[in-house]
Protein backbone atom coordinates (compact mmCIF):
# COMPACT_ATOMS: atom_id res chain seq x y z
CA UNK A 1 0.00 0.00 0.00
CA UNK A 2 2.98 2.18 0.87
CA UNK A 3 4.26 1.72 -3.00
CA UNK A 4 0.73 2.69 -4.39
CA UNK A 5 0.17 6.09 -2.55
CA UNK A 6 4.32 6.76 -2.86
CA UNK A 7 3.50 5.95 -7.10
CA UNK A 8 0.82 8.36 -6.66
CA UNK A 9 2.76 11.21 -4.80
CA UNK A 10 5.21 10.79 -7.51
CA UNK A 11 2.47 11.06 -10.32
CA UNK A 12 0.76 14.19 -8.47
CA UNK A 13 -2.39 12.77 -8.94
CA UNK A 14 -5.25 13.62 -5.74
CA UNK A 15 -5.73 10.32 -3.69
CA UNK A 16 -9.36 9.23 -2.56
CA UNK A 17 -8.89 6.95 0.64
CA UNK A 18 -11.35 4.26 0.07
CA UNK A 19 -12.95 3.80 4.14
CA UNK A 20 -16.58 3.84 5.65
CA UNK A 21 -16.44 8.24 5.78
CA UNK A 22 -20.23 8.35 4.28
CA UNK A 23 -20.02 9.47 0.18
CA UNK A 24 -22.56 12.14 -1.64
CA UNK A 25 -23.84 11.23 -5.24
CA UNK A 26 -21.69 14.23 -5.89
CA UNK A 27 -18.60 12.98 -4.76
CA UNK A 28 -19.03 9.82 -6.60
CA UNK A 29 -19.58 11.41 -9.60
CA UNK A 30 -17.19 13.65 -9.60
CA UNK A 31 -14.76 10.89 -8.33
CA UNK A 32 -15.54 8.84 -11.42
CA UNK A 33 -14.83 11.95 -13.77
CA UNK A 34 -11.62 12.81 -12.67
CA UNK A 35 -7.86 11.47 -12.39
CA UNK A 36 -8.09 10.93 -8.32
CA UNK A 37 -6.82 8.01 -7.40
CA UNK A 38 -7.94 5.40 -4.87
CA UNK A 39 -6.26 3.94 -1.76
CA UNK A 40 -7.64 1.59 1.01
CA UNK A 41 -6.99 3.09 3.93
CA UNK A 42 -5.86 1.21 6.99
CA UNK A 43 -8.90 0.58 9.12
CA UNK A 44 -10.63 -0.42 5.78
CA UNK A 45 -8.02 -3.15 5.46
CA UNK A 46 -8.06 -4.24 8.65
CA UNK A 47 -11.62 -4.77 8.45
CA UNK A 48 -11.86 -6.66 4.57
CA UNK A 49 -8.31 -8.58 6.58
CA UNK A 50 -10.41 -9.87 9.93
CA UNK A 51 -13.31 -10.75 8.45
CA UNK A 52 -11.70 -12.75 5.46
CA UNK A 53 -9.10 -14.64 8.20
CA UNK A 54 -12.97 -14.99 10.16
CA UNK A 55 -14.61 -16.43 7.23
CA UNK A 56 -11.73 -18.89 6.71
CA UNK A 57 -11.78 -19.97 10.57
CA UNK A 58 -15.04 -20.40 10.52
CA UNK A 59 -15.12 -22.71 7.00
CA UNK A 60 -12.43 -24.71 8.81
CA UNK A 61 -13.94 -25.37 11.97
CA UNK A 62 -18.00 -25.63 11.22
CA UNK A 63 -19.67 -27.91 9.37
CA UNK A 64 -22.57 -25.64 9.09
CA UNK A 65 -24.24 -24.92 5.66
CA UNK A 66 -23.58 -21.27 4.83
CA UNK A 67 -25.70 -20.35 1.26
CA UNK A 68 -23.17 -19.80 -1.33
CA UNK A 69 -20.22 -20.28 0.88
CA UNK A 70 -20.59 -23.88 0.77
CA UNK A 71 -23.91 -24.66 -0.93
CA UNK A 72 -24.88 -23.83 -4.68
CA UNK A 73 -26.39 -20.83 -5.58
CA UNK A 74 -30.13 -20.30 -6.03
CA UNK A 75 -32.31 -23.35 -6.22
CA UNK A 76 -29.39 -25.04 -5.50
CA UNK A 77 -28.84 -23.70 -1.82
CA UNK A 78 -29.45 -27.10 -0.73
CA UNK A 79 -26.68 -28.77 -2.72
CA UNK A 80 -23.34 -28.77 -0.11
CA UNK A 81 -20.22 -28.36 -1.93
CA UNK A 82 -16.96 -30.34 -0.57
CA UNK A 83 -14.01 -28.37 1.46
CA UNK A 84 -11.79 -28.79 -1.71
CA UNK A 85 -14.40 -27.52 -4.66
CA UNK A 86 -14.93 -24.48 -2.55
CA UNK A 87 -12.49 -22.08 -4.84
CA UNK A 88 -13.91 -24.04 -7.89
CA UNK A 89 -16.89 -23.09 -6.74
CA UNK A 90 -16.42 -19.05 -7.43
CA UNK A 91 -15.02 -19.86 -10.18
CA UNK A 92 -17.51 -21.58 -12.04
CA UNK A 93 -19.97 -19.06 -10.41
CA UNK A 94 -18.60 -15.90 -12.43
CA UNK A 95 -18.28 -17.90 -16.04
CA UNK A 96 -21.62 -19.21 -15.66
CA UNK A 97 -23.27 -15.72 -14.66
CA UNK A 98 -21.68 -13.71 -17.53
CA UNK A 99 -24.70 -13.82 -19.43
CA UNK A 100 -24.95 -10.23 -20.77
CA UNK A 101 -26.35 -9.24 -23.60
CA UNK A 102 -27.24 -6.10 -25.67
CA UNK A 103 -25.47 -2.84 -25.77
CA UNK A 104 -22.49 -1.92 -23.90
CA UNK A 105 -22.80 -0.10 -20.50
CA UNK A 106 -20.93 3.48 -21.15
CA UNK A 107 -17.74 3.54 -19.77
CA UNK A 108 -18.60 6.23 -17.73
CA UNK A 109 -21.15 4.00 -15.73
CA UNK A 110 -18.55 0.98 -15.97
CA UNK A 111 -16.04 3.28 -14.15
CA UNK A 112 -18.78 4.05 -11.37
CA UNK A 113 -19.50 0.48 -10.71
CA UNK A 114 -16.07 -0.25 -10.21
CA UNK A 115 -15.58 2.39 -7.71
CA UNK A 116 -19.36 1.32 -5.97
CA UNK A 117 -18.07 -2.14 -6.01
CA UNK A 118 -14.89 -1.26 -4.49
CA UNK A 119 -16.92 1.19 -1.40
CA UNK A 120 -19.43 -1.60 -0.54
CA UNK A 121 -16.43 -4.46 -0.52
CA UNK A 122 -14.71 -2.09 1.82
CA UNK A 123 -17.15 -2.48 4.89
CA UNK A 124 -15.67 -5.70 5.96
CA UNK A 125 -18.93 -7.65 5.68
CA UNK A 126 -18.12 -9.26 2.62
CA UNK A 127 -15.48 -11.80 3.10
CA UNK A 128 -13.36 -11.57 0.40
CA UNK A 129 -9.69 -10.85 0.25
CA UNK A 130 -7.65 -7.65 0.42
CA UNK A 131 -5.73 -8.78 -3.11
CA UNK A 132 -9.15 -8.98 -4.91
CA UNK A 133 -10.46 -5.43 -4.04
CA UNK A 134 -6.68 -3.54 -4.50
CA UNK A 135 -7.00 -5.50 -7.87
CA UNK A 136 -10.46 -3.68 -8.35
CA UNK A 137 -8.74 -0.45 -7.27
CA UNK A 138 -5.51 -1.39 -9.50
CA UNK A 139 -8.17 -1.64 -12.87
CA UNK A 140 -10.17 1.88 -11.92
CA UNK A 141 -6.61 3.43 -10.76
CA UNK A 142 -5.45 2.43 -14.52
CA UNK A 143 -8.81 3.37 -15.90
CA UNK A 144 -8.97 -0.18 -17.21
CA UNK A 145 -12.61 -0.92 -17.68
CA UNK A 146 -14.17 -4.27 -18.10
CA UNK A 147 -16.54 -4.72 -20.95
CA UNK A 148 -20.31 -4.80 -19.04
CA UNK A 149 -23.18 -5.62 -21.33
CA UNK A 150 -26.98 -3.76 -20.39
CA UNK A 151 -28.96 -6.41 -20.38
CA UNK A 152 -29.24 -9.83 -18.28
CA UNK A 153 -29.76 -8.71 -14.66
CA UNK A 154 -32.93 -8.48 -12.51
CA UNK A 155 -32.55 -6.21 -10.34
CA UNK A 156 -32.99 -8.65 -7.60
CA UNK A 157 -30.37 -11.44 -6.97
CA UNK A 158 -27.50 -8.70 -7.08
CA UNK A 159 -27.10 -7.21 -10.64
CA UNK A 160 -25.47 -10.71 -11.46
CA UNK A 161 -24.84 -10.79 -14.77
CA UNK A 162 -23.24 -7.45 -15.66
CA UNK A 163 -21.38 -7.57 -12.25
CA UNK A 164 -20.08 -10.77 -13.07
CA UNK A 165 -18.73 -9.28 -16.49
CA UNK A 166 -16.86 -6.53 -14.45
CA UNK A 167 -15.03 -9.25 -11.76
CA UNK A 168 -14.55 -11.52 -15.17
CA UNK A 169 -10.91 -9.75 -15.80
CA UNK A 170 -10.09 -10.29 -12.32
CA UNK A 171 -9.77 -14.04 -13.24
CA UNK A 172 -7.92 -13.14 -16.77
CA UNK A 173 -11.21 -13.34 -18.44
CA UNK A 174 -13.52 -11.13 -20.55
CA UNK A 175 -12.45 -8.12 -21.96
CA UNK A 176 -11.90 -4.79 -21.04
CA UNK A 177 -10.84 -1.23 -22.70
CA UNK A 178 -7.60 -0.37 -21.74
CA UNK A 179 -6.13 3.10 -23.92
CA UNK A 180 -8.74 3.45 -25.55
CA UNK A 181 -8.71 -0.11 -27.40
CA UNK A 182 -10.80 -3.02 -26.30
CA UNK A 183 -8.52 -6.11 -25.28
CA UNK A 184 -9.11 -9.50 -23.70
CA UNK A 185 -8.49 -9.07 -20.47
CA UNK A 186 -5.88 -11.90 -20.04
CA UNK A 187 -3.15 -9.58 -22.30
CA UNK A 188 -3.81 -6.58 -19.90
CA UNK A 189 -3.14 -8.38 -17.03
CA UNK A 190 0.08 -9.95 -18.52
CA UNK A 191 1.47 -6.07 -20.02
CA UNK A 192 0.86 -5.38 -16.03
CA UNK A 193 2.31 -8.29 -14.93
CA UNK A 194 -0.64 -9.14 -12.79
CA UNK A 195 -1.53 -12.72 -12.01
CA UNK A 196 -4.97 -13.52 -12.27
CA UNK A 197 -6.84 -13.72 -8.92
CA UNK A 198 -7.66 -17.16 -7.47
CA UNK A 199 -11.11 -16.68 -5.47
CA UNK A 200 -11.57 -17.73 -2.10
CA UNK A 201 -14.97 -18.87 -0.34
CA UNK A 202 -17.75 -16.50 -1.14
CA UNK A 203 -15.70 -14.03 -2.76
CA UNK A 204 -17.48 -14.70 -6.55
CA UNK A 205 -21.10 -14.60 -4.92
CA UNK A 206 -19.38 -11.07 -2.92
CA UNK A 207 -18.28 -9.67 -6.46
CA UNK A 208 -21.61 -10.45 -8.41
CA UNK A 209 -24.13 -10.11 -5.35
CA UNK A 210 -24.93 -6.55 -4.84
CA UNK A 211 -27.02 -3.78 -6.76
CA UNK A 212 -23.64 -1.91 -8.39
CA UNK A 213 -25.18 -1.73 -11.82
CA UNK A 214 -28.25 -0.21 -11.05
CA UNK A 215 -26.81 2.19 -8.67
CA UNK A 216 -24.02 3.23 -10.93
CA UNK A 217 -27.02 3.90 -13.35
CA UNK A 218 -28.43 5.96 -10.69
CA UNK A 219 -25.47 8.14 -9.17
CA UNK A 220 -24.91 9.12 -13.32
CA UNK A 221 -28.88 9.85 -13.41
CA UNK A 222 -29.56 11.46 -10.52
CA UNK A 223 -26.53 13.91 -10.58
CA UNK A 224 -27.25 14.88 -14.44
CA UNK A 225 -30.71 14.99 -13.45
CA UNK A 226 -29.90 17.75 -11.19
CA UNK A 227 -28.16 19.60 -13.15
CA UNK A 228 -30.36 19.59 -15.93
CA UNK A 229 -33.35 20.88 -14.17
CA UNK A 230 -31.12 24.08 -13.31
CA UNK A 231 -31.04 23.74 -17.05
CA UNK A 232 -34.81 23.39 -17.66
CA UNK A 233 -35.34 26.29 -15.05
CA UNK A 234 -33.18 28.83 -17.07
CA UNK A 235 -34.34 27.91 -20.51
CA UNK A 236 -37.64 28.35 -19.27
CA UNK A 237 -36.17 32.00 -18.39
CA UNK A 238 -35.16 32.69 -21.37
CA UNK A 239 -38.35 31.27 -22.57
CA UNK A 240 -40.32 33.51 -20.82
CA UNK A 241 -39.20 36.62 -22.10
CA UNK A 242 -39.08 35.45 -25.76
CA UNK A 243 -42.54 34.56 -25.93
CA UNK A 244 -43.32 37.93 -23.63
CA UNK A 245 -44.67 36.09 -20.90
CA UNK A 246 -45.97 37.82 -17.40
CA UNK A 247 -43.23 37.38 -14.77
CA UNK A 248 -46.86 37.42 -12.14
CA UNK A 249 -46.55 33.06 -11.86
CA UNK A 250 -43.05 33.44 -10.37
CA UNK A 251 -44.01 35.70 -7.86
CA UNK A 252 -42.63 34.33 -4.38
CA UNK A 253 -46.30 34.85 -2.50
CA UNK A 254 -47.85 32.38 -5.00
CA UNK A 255 -45.37 29.92 -4.34
CA UNK A 256 -45.54 30.32 -0.12
CA UNK A 257 -49.09 29.79 0.26
CA UNK A 258 -48.73 26.55 -1.48
CA UNK A 259 -45.85 25.31 0.29
CA UNK A 260 -44.33 22.76 -1.85
CA UNK A 261 -40.65 23.09 -1.29
CA UNK A 262 -39.33 22.67 -5.43
CA UNK A 263 -42.13 24.86 -6.23
CA UNK A 264 -40.47 27.86 -4.14
CA UNK A 265 -37.52 27.19 -5.50
CA UNK A 266 -37.99 26.80 -9.17
CA UNK A 267 -39.93 29.97 -8.92
CA UNK A 268 -36.86 31.82 -7.28
CA UNK A 269 -34.25 30.57 -9.92
CA UNK A 270 -36.50 31.82 -12.90
CA UNK A 271 -36.68 35.42 -10.95
CA UNK A 272 -33.21 35.46 -10.53
CA UNK A 273 -32.13 34.31 -13.92
CA UNK A 274 -34.65 37.26 -15.29
CA UNK A 275 -33.67 40.00 -12.91
CA UNK A 276 -32.85 43.09 -15.06
CA UNK A 277 -34.94 41.98 -17.99
CA UNK A 278 -36.01 45.00 -19.56
CA UNK A 279 -38.94 42.84 -21.78
CA UNK A 280 -39.88 41.19 -18.32
CA UNK A 281 -40.32 44.56 -17.13
CA UNK A 282 -42.42 46.17 -19.54
CA UNK A 283 -46.31 46.24 -19.28
CA UNK A 284 -48.29 43.02 -21.16
CA UNK A 285 -51.12 43.57 -23.16
CA UNK A 286 -52.48 39.85 -22.51
CA UNK A 287 -53.85 38.56 -18.48
CA UNK A 288 -52.40 35.11 -18.69
CA UNK A 289 -49.94 32.90 -20.68
CA UNK A 290 -50.88 28.75 -21.25
CA UNK A 291 -49.93 26.74 -18.93
CA UNK A 292 -46.27 25.50 -19.91
CA UNK A 293 -45.45 28.94 -19.10
CA UNK A 294 -47.47 30.12 -16.04
CA UNK A 295 -47.41 26.55 -14.42
CA UNK A 296 -43.93 25.97 -14.62
CA UNK A 297 -43.11 26.24 -11.06
CA UNK A 298 -45.73 23.88 -10.36
CA UNK A 299 -44.39 21.55 -12.97
CA UNK A 300 -40.77 21.58 -12.79
CA UNK A 301 -41.29 21.73 -8.80
CA UNK A 302 -42.77 18.78 -8.57
CA UNK A 303 -39.73 16.88 -10.47
CA UNK A 304 -37.17 19.18 -8.55
CA UNK A 305 -39.12 17.36 -5.07
CA UNK A 306 -38.83 14.18 -7.07
CA UNK A 307 -35.24 14.05 -7.79
CA UNK A 308 -34.03 15.13 -4.55
CA UNK A 309 -36.21 11.94 -2.72
CA UNK A 310 -34.42 9.98 -5.50
CA UNK A 311 -31.15 11.54 -4.72
CA UNK A 312 -31.95 10.55 -0.84
CA UNK A 313 -32.56 7.04 -1.49
CA UNK A 314 -29.34 6.80 -4.05
CA UNK A 315 -27.05 8.43 -1.55
CA UNK A 316 -27.84 5.67 1.38
CA UNK A 317 -27.76 2.91 -1.64
CA UNK A 318 -24.46 3.73 -2.43
CA UNK A 319 -23.01 3.67 0.95
CA UNK A 320 -24.64 0.41 1.64
CA UNK A 321 -23.57 -3.27 1.80
CA UNK A 322 -25.87 -5.22 -0.48
CA UNK A 323 -24.28 -8.50 -1.12
CA UNK A 324 -25.26 -11.44 0.54
CA UNK A 325 -24.56 -13.32 3.13
CA UNK A 326 -23.11 -10.91 5.21
CA UNK A 327 -20.50 -11.81 7.65
CA UNK A 328 -20.69 -10.28 11.25
CA UNK A 329 -17.44 -10.50 13.01
CA UNK A 330 -18.03 -8.90 16.22
CA UNK A 331 -22.00 -11.35 16.59
CA UNK A 332 -20.20 -14.04 15.59
CA UNK A 333 -22.91 -14.27 12.41
CA UNK A 334 -23.08 -15.52 8.60
CA UNK A 335 -26.40 -14.21 7.76
CA UNK A 336 -28.22 -14.49 4.67
CA UNK A 337 -30.84 -12.17 3.69
CA UNK A 338 -31.71 -9.51 0.80
CA UNK A 339 -29.90 -7.14 0.43
CA UNK A 340 -29.09 -7.85 -3.09
CA UNK A 341 -32.72 -7.04 -4.03
CA UNK A 342 -33.24 -3.96 -6.26
CA UNK A 343 -36.72 -2.73 -5.73
CA UNK A 344 -35.74 0.39 -3.37
CA UNK A 345 -33.30 1.55 -6.14
CA UNK A 346 -36.15 0.49 -8.95
CA UNK A 347 -38.94 2.41 -7.80
CA UNK A 348 -36.79 5.60 -7.77
CA UNK A 349 -35.73 4.94 -10.96
CA UNK A 350 -39.27 4.88 -12.37
CA UNK A 351 -39.92 8.08 -10.41
CA UNK A 352 -36.81 9.36 -11.56
CA UNK A 353 -37.66 8.86 -15.71
CA UNK A 354 -41.23 10.26 -14.59
CA UNK A 355 -40.18 13.42 -13.01
CA UNK A 356 -37.50 13.54 -16.34
CA UNK A 357 -39.70 13.23 -18.62
CA UNK A 358 -42.88 15.54 -17.42
CA UNK A 359 -39.73 18.23 -18.09
CA UNK A 360 -39.25 17.39 -21.97
CA UNK A 361 -43.15 17.16 -21.95
CA UNK A 362 -43.92 20.91 -20.58
CA UNK A 363 -40.27 21.92 -22.97
CA UNK A 364 -41.82 20.65 -26.14
CA UNK A 365 -44.95 22.42 -25.76
CA UNK A 366 -42.94 25.69 -24.82
CA UNK A 367 -41.46 25.20 -27.99
CA UNK A 368 -44.67 24.89 -29.45
CA UNK A 369 -45.87 28.27 -28.13
CA UNK A 370 -42.79 30.16 -29.60
CA UNK A 371 -43.89 28.69 -33.16
CA UNK A 372 -47.44 29.30 -34.06
CA UNK A 373 -47.27 32.84 -35.24
CA UNK A 374 -48.60 34.63 -32.18
CA UNK A 375 -47.40 37.39 -29.27
CA UNK A 376 -46.05 39.12 -32.65
CA UNK A 377 -44.05 36.50 -33.67
CA UNK A 378 -43.44 35.18 -37.33
CA UNK A 379 -44.95 31.65 -38.01
CA UNK A 380 -42.00 29.13 -37.18
CA UNK A 381 -39.45 31.86 -36.56
CA UNK A 382 -38.57 32.68 -40.34
CA UNK A 383 -38.18 36.01 -41.48
CA UNK A 384 -40.40 34.81 -44.80
CA UNK A 385 -42.24 31.88 -43.55
CA UNK A 386 -43.28 29.94 -46.66
CA UNK A 387 -40.04 30.45 -48.53
CA UNK A 388 -38.20 29.41 -45.33
CA UNK A 389 -39.63 26.78 -42.78
CA UNK A 390 -36.71 27.84 -40.22
CA UNK A 391 -38.03 25.78 -37.27
CA UNK A 392 -40.84 24.20 -37.89
CA UNK A 393 -39.39 20.39 -38.04
CA UNK A 394 -37.09 20.52 -34.57
CA UNK A 395 -40.71 20.93 -33.17
CA UNK A 396 -41.34 17.42 -34.65
CA UNK A 397 -38.36 16.08 -33.27
CA UNK A 398 -38.72 17.33 -29.98
CA UNK A 399 -42.62 15.85 -29.94
CA UNK A 400 -40.80 12.46 -31.25
CA UNK A 401 -38.29 12.45 -28.31
CA UNK A 402 -41.27 13.22 -25.46
CA UNK A 403 -43.31 10.47 -26.98
CA UNK A 404 -40.76 7.94 -26.56
CA UNK A 405 -39.93 9.14 -23.23
CA UNK A 406 -43.66 8.42 -22.18
CA UNK A 407 -43.04 4.91 -23.65
CA UNK A 408 -40.25 4.25 -21.64
CA UNK A 409 -41.86 6.08 -18.65
CA UNK A 410 -43.79 2.12 -18.19
CA UNK A 411 -42.68 1.20 -14.53
CA UNK A 412 -40.42 -1.69 -14.83
CA UNK A 413 -40.71 -2.37 -11.05
CA UNK A 414 -44.21 -3.20 -11.43
CA UNK A 415 -43.22 -6.25 -13.33
CA UNK A 416 -41.88 -9.56 -12.17
CA UNK A 417 -40.70 -13.04 -13.94
CA UNK A 418 -39.75 -15.82 -11.62
CA UNK A 419 -36.80 -17.48 -12.07
CA UNK A 420 -33.97 -20.00 -10.55
CA UNK A 421 -36.73 -22.40 -10.54
CA UNK A 422 -39.33 -20.28 -7.96
CA UNK A 423 -36.28 -19.73 -5.85
CA UNK A 424 -36.22 -16.43 -6.68
CA UNK A 425 -40.19 -15.42 -7.20
CA UNK A 426 -40.29 -12.16 -6.91
CA UNK A 427 -37.54 -9.55 -9.00
CA UNK A 428 -37.70 -5.95 -9.24
CA UNK A 429 -36.34 -5.37 -13.20
CA UNK A 430 -34.52 -2.39 -11.47
CA UNK A 431 -31.97 -3.14 -13.97
CA UNK A 432 -34.07 -2.23 -16.68
CA UNK A 433 -35.45 0.89 -14.61
CA UNK A 434 -31.87 2.06 -14.71
CA UNK A 435 -31.13 1.87 -18.62
CA UNK A 436 -34.49 3.81 -19.42
CA UNK A 437 -33.65 6.08 -17.29
CA UNK A 438 -30.28 6.68 -18.73
CA UNK A 439 -32.11 6.79 -22.43
CA UNK A 440 -34.71 9.26 -20.78
CA UNK A 441 -32.64 11.65 -19.32
CA UNK A 442 -30.27 12.06 -22.53
CA UNK A 443 -33.41 12.43 -24.45
CA UNK A 444 -34.24 15.60 -22.10
CA UNK A 445 -30.99 17.18 -23.09
CA UNK A 446 -32.18 16.82 -26.69
CA UNK A 447 -35.41 18.27 -25.77
CA UNK A 448 -34.09 21.04 -23.97
CA UNK A 449 -31.84 21.98 -27.05
CA UNK A 450 -34.90 22.26 -29.17
CA UNK A 451 -36.08 24.93 -26.65
CA UNK A 452 -32.70 26.59 -26.90
CA UNK A 453 -32.61 26.74 -29.99
CA UNK A 454 -35.92 28.10 -30.57
CA UNK A 455 -36.02 30.42 -27.42
CA UNK A 456 -32.62 32.12 -28.83
CA UNK A 457 -34.20 32.52 -32.15
CA UNK A 458 -37.34 33.82 -30.75
CA UNK A 459 -35.40 35.99 -28.62
CA UNK A 460 -34.02 38.13 -31.29
CA UNK A 461 -37.56 39.23 -32.68
CA UNK A 462 -38.71 40.42 -29.71
CA UNK A 463 -35.77 42.42 -28.72
CA UNK A 464 -36.02 43.98 -32.06
CA UNK A 465 -39.40 45.04 -31.94
CA UNK A 466 -38.66 47.54 -29.53
CA UNK A 467 -36.50 51.16 -30.82
CA UNK A 468 -34.01 50.68 -29.41
CA UNK A 469 -33.78 46.96 -28.97
CA UNK A 470 -34.83 45.96 -25.32
CA UNK A 471 -32.45 43.87 -23.70
CA UNK A 472 -33.08 40.65 -21.65
CA UNK A 473 -31.48 39.86 -18.48
CA UNK A 474 -27.45 40.29 -17.84
CA UNK A 475 -27.09 36.14 -17.39
CA UNK A 476 -29.26 35.34 -20.09
CA UNK A 477 -27.66 37.91 -22.37
CA UNK A 478 -24.14 36.99 -21.42
CA UNK A 479 -25.42 33.02 -22.21
CA UNK A 480 -26.81 34.24 -25.62
CA UNK A 481 -23.38 35.78 -26.47
CA UNK A 482 -21.59 32.35 -26.10
CA UNK A 483 -24.51 30.12 -27.67
CA UNK A 484 -23.89 32.22 -30.72
CA UNK A 485 -20.81 31.76 -30.98
CA UNK A 486 -21.41 27.98 -31.31
CA UNK A 487 -25.18 28.81 -33.53
CA UNK A 488 -25.70 31.63 -35.48
CA UNK A 489 -28.87 33.23 -35.53
CA UNK A 490 -30.99 31.78 -38.54
CA UNK A 491 -32.02 33.83 -41.16
CA UNK A 492 -32.56 31.58 -44.02
CA UNK A 493 -32.85 27.42 -43.83
CA UNK A 494 -29.87 25.40 -43.16
CA UNK A 495 -29.36 22.00 -42.46
CA UNK A 496 -30.75 22.43 -38.76
CA UNK A 497 -29.30 18.86 -37.59
CA UNK A 498 -25.99 20.44 -36.83
CA UNK A 499 -27.78 23.63 -35.09
CA UNK A 500 -29.69 20.82 -32.56
CA UNK A 501 -26.67 18.80 -32.16
CA UNK A 502 -24.58 21.59 -31.15
CA UNK A 503 -27.56 22.83 -28.90
CA UNK A 504 -27.07 19.54 -27.11
CA UNK A 505 -23.69 20.19 -26.39
CA UNK A 506 -23.48 23.69 -25.52
CA UNK A 507 -26.00 22.31 -22.64
CA UNK A 508 -23.80 19.76 -21.84
CA UNK A 509 -20.30 21.19 -22.34
CA UNK A 510 -20.75 25.18 -21.86
CA UNK A 511 -23.63 25.95 -20.26
CA UNK A 512 -22.63 23.92 -16.65
CA UNK A 513 -19.97 26.60 -15.80
CA UNK A 514 -22.44 29.69 -16.62
CA UNK A 515 -25.43 28.59 -14.16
Amino acid sequence: MKQAEQKNENEQLPVHHISDAPLSVAQVYELAQSNTQLVLSPAATKKIETCRQYLDDKIAHSDAAFYGINTGFGSLCNVRISKGGLEELQRNLLMSHACGMGEEVPQEVVKLMLLLKIQSLSYGHSGVQVLTVQRLIDFYNHNILPVVFQQGSLGASGDLAPLSHLALPLLGLGEVYHNGKRKKAKSVLKSFKWKPINLRSKEGLALINGTQFMSAYSVWCTHQAQYLAKVADFITALSVDAYNAHPIPFNPLIHQVRKQTGQIKVAARIRDYLAGSQICQQPKAHVQDPYSFRCVPQVHGASADAIQYVHDVIEREINAVTDNPNVFVDEDLILSGGNFHGQPLAMVLDFLSIALAEIGSISERRTFKLLDGTRDMPFFLAHQPGLHSALMIPQYTAASIVSQNKQLCTPAVIDSITSSNGQEDHVSMGANAATKCYRVLNNLRNILAVELLTATQALHFRKHKAKPPLQSSPLIEQVLTAYRNKVPFIKQDRVLHEDMVKSAAFIKEELRGML
